[in-house]
């Protein structure tokens, strides 16, 4: 937080005035008695322990403990003894007093609060509130998150406080939607707003005013007699523009006022009704057209910063639309149309074709495409079959599914993404900090100058006090630096939410700013890399048999075995339906394969070890030409046996086989040798692409594995990473990263989210693969990818670093422009007009319009589809 004003509109609020509890803290004290919760309790004989224990202070005048609640309920002599000395005793007995819960954390939407000076007041305004504990206010959300101590205070004492400093709190997080829809529909229609309305007509009378003023001279007669000379008809007309234009400014200038708040409401109050008061009471001085122009002219540039925090919102509100709010659900063998929010999990929900997947849940019937570009951002529908994943808000293109639910609405994949995305805006990057420490210099800085400017000239120099005081004036308009401090919170939710609508969830704005200034990428190899499931990735028949013969050999030997390359040679023989052989006499034999007869004769598959102690020549083996699948690198002549197709194997096609990172597995009889299956960790498709864009962008890619060496040199050559680092522990990762971040300063490394923790929390930012659905991989990473698409780094990367760039033009174009201004007013060369229209309604459009432009930014969906 700062030390000097505005206050954080996006930081974390500590009060010192908090509750002060006792370590037993009791739930409740009356009188002579305390409750404690021992949840521990919960047993005859450890109510007898925690009895005995209690009953050795003095003072105690009865017990009443209660195993089955795990509460323990005591009557005390207050002179003699107090909860904290019986708290002691019965964690002395063995079993901890559980403190309760005496915080509540809640989530306020202030709609109106949308603007810096907005929070500050805001805030000003919370710190009155003793019950607040911490709060972080996010203008570009229009929320308050407030945390509060349940026994010092309220909910309504901290919506008091809110409606106090001026600003309407319209719902809840714990209310329904509702209030979010009027939220919204508020935000769509800032130009339909009753500000805009006393706008226009504040702009009507302030241009007949001018009209009189400069055009109709003969017709600009005295209409009344005031202290300061005569009242014109176009001073008149001018007037009523200040009254109407600037009334909405001097309400929130007196709010700002009662919270102690030097912001632009202030400010503007200030100069209007300076120059209003002069005109009406001081002779000479008319300055109701500078009046009449700030009131119309500030309007318009609150206006436009209103609509340019609506746009940022409004991307997030197009995530939040992506979920239905209704649900087809089967009860009672009927189908009835609920809330989704009470819908509960197991139950099963109807989807037809065309619907939105309404709940996270587990297809139990149909067959369909599914559109998941709103979770994942993948831009292919994907096929989805009883017992895969489906997610809320995604689209249901073809087929009727039925889904059994497996996280309540409140908790499923899209409510996750948009928590992260509105809790991103709380986490500041090192550029919005430096905005807020330096506004707190700014304004204070440059309302010094003002006042300075208004009067020295004329007490020491002869300047008109006219003159001067409107100067002044145009400084006070310079001095809220409303412009440069939206500059960077309008471009981080925009990239944020681009980027959230691509798939890619990034969880701050901090690590949008990391990620665009990394050096290097570290990645790990299974699961990331590759797709983390083995896959038989070569079939070679030998001696007349053909590639089905050997796997449904292969499966009848392996469809009993518990390890993963089994597995992967059964699926692959059910993929091509090769048939089933019956299976008698199975048995592993350790670290060497599998034993088995198959339909009466018996088999083996295993390492080529295995095999060779059943003394077969690996060196020369006939390969089947009709029907079995040949490696044409691995194929060539035996020199004694001329044509013929022969394969030495030992020294030429396994080695090979392994040199590609597969594993080898011989399968046959103690007579026979029928064939090899090579089994390997499959590349993801994506991941060659991937590691190119980055290589583009001119970043340094590592892969880093606990595999060996063999097999992490053939991933890198396959992928194109241009390091590997073989044979690592979690801890050596962790090392191998702290490596990278000396050499490269900045270091991003990309895991499944789950084992990769360590690396992942070591490197500057942590990338998770395919966090849709999965808890602990959206809660470990600093960015999550939410489907397993590698093609998305470039496109990451590309965004963070164009978003770095728009943020440096919006700080500095919006303060260059501000000190530039503030130069020329003493000078003369910049009227009140040129100050409100370029020093805020011009840097407003611009930031805002420089901001939106990472929206257009999007992932190159030719590359990703190659």
């Amino acid at each position: 937080m700062s030390d000097s004003p505005p206050k954080s509109f996006n930081g974390d609020h500590d009060h010192a005035e908090k509750a002060d509890h006792t370590d037993g803290a009791t739930d409740r004290v009356e009188g002579r008695a305390v409750e404690l919760s021992v949840p521990e309790m919960d047993c005859p004989s450890c109510a007898t322990k925690v009895t005995n224990s209690v009953e050795k202070l003095d003072g105690i005048e009865g017990i009443d403990t209660r195993p089955t609640s795990g509460t323990l309920s005591t009557h005390y002599d207050v002179d003699r003894t107090d909860p904290e000395a019986i708290t002691e005793r019965v964690e002395a007995a063995g079993y901890a007093v559980e403190q309760p819960d005496t915080e509540r954390t809640e989530t306020l939407s202030v709609p109106e609060m949308d603007c810096p000076s907005c929070a500050n007041k805001v805030g000003n305004a919370l710190d009155g509130v003793s019950a607040i504990t911490d709060y972080d206010l996010r203008p570009t959300a229009g929320k308050v998150v407030v945390t509060y101590d349940l026994e010092n205070g309220d909910r309504s004492a901290i919506v008091e406080a809110i409606e106090d400093a001026g600003y309407e709190v319209t719902d809840t997080d714990g209310d329904d939607t509702s209030g979010a829809s009027e939220a919204s529909d508020e935000r769509s229609s800032v130009w339909g707003s009753s500000r805009v309305i006393k706008t226009w007509i504040s702009a009507v009378f302030l241009g007949a005013g001018v009209l009189f003023e400069f055009f109709l001279h003969g017709q600009n007669i005295a209409i009344l007699s005031i202290p300061g000379g005569e009242l014109l008809l176009g001073d008149g007309l001018m007037l009523v523009a200040v009254a109407i234009g600037g009334g909405v400014i001097v309400r929130n200038g007196y709010y700002s006022a009662k919270n102690a708040s030097l912001d632009i409401d202030f400010l503007m109050s200030a100069a209007i009704l300076g120059a209003t008061g002069l005109s009406l009471f001081f002779t000479g001085a008319s300055l109701y057209i500078e009046a009449a122009s700030l009131a119309v002219l500030f309007n318009v540039a609150e206006l436009l910063e209103r609509y340019s925090v609506s746009r940022a919102r409004n991307s997030m509100e197009e995530l939040i639309e992506l979920s239905p709010d209704r649900a087809v659900v089967r009860r009672d063998g009927e189908e009835r149309e609920a809330s989704v929010d009470d819908v509960a999990v197991g139950e099963i929900v109807l989807v037809e074709p065309g619907e939105k997947i309404p709940m996270d849940g587990e297809v139990i019937e149909g067959e369909s495409a599914v559109d998941q570009a709103p979770i994942t951002g993948e831009s292919v529908p994907v096929d989805k079959t009883p017992g895969e994943e489906v997610y809320a808000g995604t689209i249901n293109e073809q087929g009727y599914l039925e889904v059994e639910v497996t996280a309540e609405a409140a908790d499923n994949t899209l409510s996750r993404v948009i928590e992260m995305v509105e809790n991103a805006q709380s986490k500041r990057t090192d550029r919005e900090q430096f905005v807020e420490r330096f506004s707190g210099y700014y304004t204070p800085v440059v309302v010094a100058f003002a006042i300075v400017t208004t009067l020295l000239p004329p007490l020491f120099l002869g300047g008109a006090w006219v003159t001067w005081f409107v100067r002044g004036i145009t400084l006070l308009v310079l001095a809220c630096p409303c412009a440069f401090v939206i500059s960077t919170p309008v471009s981080v939710v925009s990239g944020i939410t681009s980027a959230a609508k691509n798939g890619v969830l990034i969880k701050g704005g901090d690590h949008l700013e990391t990620m665009g200034e990394v050096g290097a990428v570290a990645f790990d190899k299974t699961g990331t890399l590759t797709k983390g499931e083995l896959a038989v990735t070569d079939v070679l028949a030998l001696n007349n048999n053909t590639e089905s013969d050997v796997l449904r050999c292969a499966r009848g030997l392996e469809e009993r075995s518990e390890h993963p390359i089994g597995d992967a040679i059964v699926d692959r023989a059910d993929e091509r339906d090769v048939g089933e052989r019956s299976v008698a006499e199975f048995e592993a034999i350790t670290g060497k394969g599998v034993r088995a007869d198959l339909d009466g004769t018996t088999h083996y598959a295993g390492k080529p070890g295995l095999f060779e102690e059943l003394g077969f020549d690996l060196d020369h083996v006939h390969l089947t030409t009709d029907g079995g699948v040949v490696l044409e690198e691995t194929e060539r002549q035996c020199a004694d046996h001329e044509g013929e197709n022969c394969l030495d194997l030992f020294e030429e096609t396994i080695p090979r086989l392994q040199e590609e990172g597969k594993t080898i597995v011989l399968v046959g009889t103690d007579e026979e040798l029928e064939g090899v299956i090579a089994i390997a960790d499959e590349v993801r498709p994506d991941a060659k692409v991937a590691l190119s864009g980055l290589h583009e962008a001119g970043l340094r890619t590592v892969m880093l594995t606990g595999d060996n060496e063999g097999t992490a040199k053939a991933i890198a050559e396959r992928v194109g990473v241009e390091d590997y680092r073989a044979e690592l522990l979690p801890d050596e990762k962790v090392e191998a990263v702290a490596e990278l971040t000396e050499e490269h300063g900045t270091v991003a490394m990309v895991g499944d989210g789950i084992n990769d923790a360590p690396a992942m929390a070591t490197a500057s930012v942590g990338v998770a693969m395919g966090a849709a659905g999965t808890d602990t991989a959206i809660e470990t990473a600093d960015i999550a990818l939410m489907a397993d698409d590698l093609s998305k780094l470039p496109y990451l990367y590309d965004l963070s670093n164009r978003a770095n760039g728009v943020i440096r033009q919006n700080i500095w174009g919006s303060l260059g422009a501000k000190a530039i201004l503030a130069i020329g007013v003493p000078f003369g060369y910049v009227s009140v007009v040129l100050a409100v229209l370029a020093g805020d309604v011009g840097m407003t459009v611009a930031v805002t319009g420089n901001a939106m432009r990472l929206s257009r930014i999007t992932p190159n969906r030719t590359t990703e589809e190659q």
